[in-house]
């Protein structure tokens, strides 16, 4: 396995695979001189020796129990021909780019696929649109290059994954609904909800099915479960019926199919027309205190005229805007209302003046960011808009969350989407007093911190605390060891408060992995401080899954088949065929079917959706790859 990459993914990502695959790595990292300097107070290098140390030391087994050879690692300022060939590019099974740069990514991926068209690629991309495009290209490529189509024995494929997108879902469900997770595919919402132990003569829901039993420390202050650091103690992850029945006193951890999670936006008041958008209450009452008056005196003239009651409107819309004769010859009445309507008249000129400004600066502030509005509460504070924020505050809104966000920079990657969006921005440093209060910390739901700078976020959760101390707080920090110890001391601290500590690195790492040894990874769900992958497999060529039962198929802390995809390419079995057996569940739109009876018997031409553990999954390829050994 090859791995390419500038900044903290690529160490962690080669750690996965030499840790939990047992793989050979090259690592391709630039100089020491030019690594991007990680946000880690001040802990970088160290961080990333620390996993370039696990990479070649830590384990020193693979799970299949043959010894491993060490990480090898290439120094290159940028992916050239001559570097990836260097590499072993050519003789390598996967190739990782995970570049900070898209166009880096793209350009290798390109010289890579000429180099060897059966490599399998995994690409780190911020757009998903060029992605998806970039994806189809290489594989098109790939199929010309060796005259072979995209079948189960034909793995050259190209996943373009992108860490923002792996790690958004469980920042969003953590901030909202603590420690639950989901993962999102295909427009499918899967939320992992975290249940309390039952009581006494209570018969707990599992759901779709249950996927891990939680650790027995999860109601100690001192636990560490909210964070990614190590510990002797954890969950169990896939457990079977008697280890669920056998579990007293644990919590549980069921997976859920939703259409929405979270707290929904504040009741809004009726819908205001086109013209009060346009103008302000007091003005609009002008207005129509102006027009109640011009009523009042086409009335009065229609009276003392006795003209028609038309005729006497356009009279009085004459002296009002001064184009009308002097009523010299006309009696004293009529005098009195053409001076009046005069100055009514000179009254309209200014009202007329801030309507045109109001309305100049309502189409002004429509491309302006917006400001937290007086009465907001129960919204979620999002520090940082940058590539990680913009994706979460995407994520909020799709699920329909009021938003307020904080940036210190009105120039960053997600200010734009702000805007679009129309969601409230705070623009200051959030270090500096009174910018939290500004985003109404004080009634907010959740904090998310998110920016790149581990202190900033540490800063700005210790002063939000101080303001109110029971608010739901996620921090983004990079290093597990200075995690763990924020999580034990704030939890400690404020044991009645919701606290949790992610890295973005760590919870993407694993699918990336995961693509790069051939599985569709459809997302990934961070279990206290294990992570349960979710993949699509198809079940030819794995004596596991093919020809045996779901039950059968079942591996306890190891896998377990979900859902049959029966949109698949190669199913050809009906949906009444596949729910003959009683307990299968109706498909969903997207193709699924859950509640899959034990009695199924999983075929050749299946494409299944399982939860796997990172070994699981890895159990699975190592005895797929030494089939094939043996065949040849």
């Amino acid at each position: 396995m090859v791995v390419c990459g500038d900044d903290g993914l690529a160490h962690r990502l080669a750690a996965e695979l030499r840790g939990v695959y047992g793989e050979q790595v090259t690592l391709v990292v630039p100089p020491s001189g030019r690594r991007v300097r990680q946000p880690v107070v001040g802990r970088a290098r160290a961080a990333s020796a620390a996993l370039l140390d696990l990479v070649n030391a830590a384990v020193n087994r693979s799970p299949s129990g043959e010894p491993g050879g060490a990480a090898r690692e290439v120094e290159a300022a940028e992916p050239t021909e001559d570097v990836l060939a260097d590499a072993g590019v050519e003789q390598a099974a996967a190739l990782a780019l995970v570049y900070d740069d898209d166009e880096t990514n793209i350009r290798a991926a390109l010289t890579a696929r000429r180099l060897n068209p059966r490599l399998r690629l995994v690409l780190r991309l911020y757009n998903r649109r060029l992605g998806q495009h970039i994806e189809e290209l290489l594989d098109q490529a790939a199929t010309l290059a060796t005259g072979e189509a995209r079948t189960p024995g034909f793995d050259a494929s190209t996943t373009v994954l992108s860490d923002a997108d792996t790690a958004a879902p469980a920042l969003v469900a953590t901030a909202l609904v603590g420690t639950s997770k989901v993962v999102e595919t295909d427009g499918l919402l899967l939320r992992a909800v975290e249940r309390q132990p039952p009581r006494p003569g209570e018969v707990a829901d599992p759901g779709l099915c249950t996927l891990a039993l939680l650790s027995a420390t999860s109601n100690d202050p001192a636990g560490s479960e909210g964070s990614e650091g190590s510990g002797e103690q954890g969950p169990q992850l896939l457990p079977d019926q008697s280890a669920v029945a056998a579990a007293t006193g644990r919590g549980t951890v069921a997976l859920e199919h939703v259409a929405y999670s979270g707290p929904p936006l504040p009741a809004s008041r009726t819908r205001v027309p086109p013209f009060g958008s346009l103008f302000s209450r007091r003005l609009r009452w002008s207005l129509a205190g102006l027009v109640a008056c011009v009523a009042g005196l086409a009335v009065a003239l229609t009276v003392l005229s006795g003209d028609h009651p038309l005729h006497a409107t356009y009279i009085t819309l004459l002296n009002l805007f001064a184009i009308n004769d002097p009523a010299l010859n006309q009696p004293a009445g009529e005098q009195i209302l053409q001076l009046l309507t005069g100055l009514l008249g000179l009254l309209l000129l200014p009202v007329l003046l801030a309507a045109a400004l109001e309305a100049l600066g309502t189409f002004r502030s429509a491309s302006a960011l917006r400001k937290p509005p007086r009465g907001l509460s129960g919204h979620v504070v999002l520090l940082g808009l940058g590539k990680i924020g913009t994706r979460v505050l995407t994520r909020l809104r799709e699920l329909h969350i009021p938003v307020v966000c904080v940036e210190a920079d009105p120039d960053a990657r997600g200010m734009s989407t702000a805007r679009r969006l129309r969601v409230p921005v705070v623009l200051g440093d959030v270090t500096e007093e009174g910018v939290l209060e500004s985003a109404k910390i004080h009634r907010a739901h959740a904090l998310l911190a998110l920016t790149s700078i581990d202190t900033t976020n540490l800063e700005a959760v210790l002063y939000a605390r101080s303001v109110r101390s029971d608010l739901r707080v996620v921090l983004r920090l990079f290093d597990d060891g200075f995690s763990t110890a924020v999580y034990r001391t704030l939890r400690a601290a404020h044991p009645d408060a919701l606290t949790r500590s992610r890295s973005v690195t760590h919870l993407a790492a694993p699918a990336f992995a995961g693509a790069m040894m051939g599985r569709q990874i459809l997302g990934a769900i961070p279990v206290e401080r294990r992570v349960l992958l979710f993949a699509a497999v198809r079940v030819a060529g794995h004596p596991q899954l093919e020809g045996r039962t779901v039950g059968e198929a079942f591996r306890a802390g190891a896998w377990r088949v979900l859902a049959l995809d029966t949109a698949a390419f190669g199913v050809d079995r009906t949906y009444e065929e596949v729910t003959a057996a009683e307990g299968a569940g109706p498909p969903l739109p997207s193709g699924l079917v859950w509640d899959l009876p034990d009695t199924y018997v999983l075929r050749g031409e299946d494409r299944v959706v399982l939860a796997a553990t990172r070994r699981g999954l890895a159990e699975l390829l190592g005895r797929r790859r030494g089939r094939q050994r043996a065949d040849v």
